[in-house]
This record gives C-alpha cells, sequence and structure tokens, in this order.
C-alpha cells in the first residue's frame, strides 16, 4: 500500500506540473491571438493579420490542451476526494456505514471507468487505423491518447480509494 501511496504523490507532482504548464501555455496562445486580432481590426496593421494568419493552428492546439487539461485536472481532483459526486446517502446513513458506502462507491467507480478505459483504448485503435492527420500533420490518435491516459489516471484513484475504504471496512468489521 505504501508503493501505490507514493506513486499516488509522484503523480500528483506531474499531474499538477503539467497542468501549470498546459494552462500557460494556453494563456498564452490565446492572448497572443487576442492582441494580434485587435492589432488588425482597430489599429489596421496588415502584419498582425499576416501573423495570425501563420498561427491558424494554435485555436485547434488551444482546443487539444482544454481536453488534456480537463481529464488530468478531474485526475487530480478525485486524488483529493474532491471531484463531482452524487451523494444520496451521505446524510441518511449512520455514520458507522460510511465507510461501507464509500467502498461500494468507489468499487463501482471502478469498473465503469475500467469500461471507459477499453472504451477509450479501442476508440484510439480505430483513430489508428483511420489514420488521420490533425496538428501539425501528426497523426490524431497522438492528442486523443488523452482518453486512455486520462482515464487510466482515475482507474487508479479510484483503485487506490477502493483499498483504502476496504481496509476501513475491514478495521470497523473486526472491531
Amino acid at each position: 500500500m505504501k508503493t501505490l501511496d507514493r506513486i499516488d504523490r509522484a503523480l500528483a507532482k506531474v499531474e499538477g506540473w503539467a497542468i501549470i504548464a498546459l494552462l500557460w501555455a494556453m494563456v498564452v496562445l490565446t492572448f497572443v491571438q487576442v492582441v494580434f486580432r485587435s492589432l488588425y481590426t482597430h489599429g489596421h496593421f496588415l502584419w498582425a493579420n499576416e501573423l495570425l494568419g501563420s498561427l491558424d493552428w494554435s485555436g485547434p492546439l488551444v482546443q487539444l490542451l482544454v481536453l488534456w487539461l480537463t481529464l488530468l485536472g478531474s485526475s487530480l481532483l478525485t486524488r483529493e476526494g474532491k471531484h463531482i459526486k452524487i451523494d444520496l446517502f451521505g446524510t441518511l446513513l449512520p455514520p458507522k456505514w460510511l465507510p461501507v458506502r464509500g467502498f461500494i462507491l468507489a468499487v463501482i467507480s471502478v469498473f465503469i471507468v475500467g469500461i471507459m478505459v477499453k472504451v477509450c483504448i479501442d476508440y484510439v485503435i480505430m483513430e489508428m487505423e483511420f489514420g488521420g492527420t490533425s496538428l501539425f500533420y501528426l497523426p490524431s490518435w497522438v492528442g486523443q491518447m488523452i482518453l486512455p491516459i486520462g482515464f487510466t489516471l482515475l482507474f487508479f484513484r479510484f483503485l487506490i480509494k477502493a483499498i483504502h475504504q476496504g481496509t476501513l471496512v475491514i478495521r470497523g468489521l473486526s472491531k
């Protein structure tokens, strides 16, 4: 269990730095687009429009970075227990049953996210077979690799949560 926790902490650091880098890249690329568009529209600088035309790749790249940011952020938030939850029984159950509820929810989440990992892998394989290209003439599946990667990270987070909740349930039963 200590090994999983160490891996979890290391992944969280990498995810945190990746999120910061992606966010900065998105802000800079978007800011540059806005500046050039404003210089052309309001200042009538033709060179700004030419530069804007040479940055036509930045819009689709920002869209792809949003997807990466979303999935990395959701993994990090899941680690911290701040992910979106629909909790009907949290206030209705007595406190001694909360670990059991947490364990059941974590196991269900592992199962559902495991299905999503499989679906995303199949999707990327289909994209590889299709052979389409996207930004910078890279294969389109390269950017879409965040789907299986992101859901695998979520799978790992929920698996750790299930193990932690399972140990709480076992300790509670042994008392």
